[in-house]
C-alpha cells in the first residue's frame, strides 16, 4: 500500500506553477496522480505527445483553451477536462487566485518533468 501526504512530497516547479506528484512511474502502478497548483493570471501553452491527461478541479477557477483558440471551457471546483488525443491547449489560470487540479498522467511521468514556457512551441514532455 502507498500513502503519502502533500506535506512530505518536494514540489517540482513545472513553469507556471508547482506539481506535487503522489504517484510516479517507480511505484509501478501504470499511471500518475498529481495535485497541481497554476499560478494566479497565467497562461501555459501545452501539449503531451507521450501522455494522456485528465484533470479534475478541486479549487480556483481559469479556463482549457483549445490550441487554435476555438473553444474554451470554465474551469471551477467540480469540472473536469480530458486530452484524449494528446490535444495541444492553452491552461489558464483566472487572475483573482491560483487554479488547483488533480492531473493524472497515462503512460506515468518519471517525476522531474518540467515545461519549457519560454518557446514559441507548445511546450511537451
Amino acid at each position: 500500500m502507498i500513502v503519502r501526504t502533500r506535506e512530505r512530497i518536494e514540489a517540482v516547479e513545472w513553469g507556471n506553477g508547482l506539481s506535487y506528484r503522489f504517484i510516479l512511474e517507480a511505484d509501478n502502478m501504470g499511471f500518475t496522480v498529481c495535485h497541481t497548483v497554476v499560478r494566479a493570471g497565467t497562461k501555459s501553452q501545452l501539449a503531451y505527445r507521450r501522455h494522456l491527461e485528465a484533470c479534475y478541479c478541486i479549487g480556483g477557477r481559469g479556463w482549457v483553451q483549445t490550441a487554435d483558440g476555438s473553444q474554451s471551457w470554465e474551469l471551477r471546483p467540480g469540472v473536469l477536462y480530458a486530452l484524449d488525443q494528446h490535444d495541444a491547449h492553452f491552461l489558464i489560470a483566472a487572475p483573482e487566485s491560483d487554479l488547483e487540479l488533480v492531473s493524472i498522467f497515462n503512460p506515468p511521468l518519471i517525476g522531474p518533468e518540467r515545461h519549457n514556457l519560454d518557446s514559441a512551441e507548445f511546450s511537451e514532455y
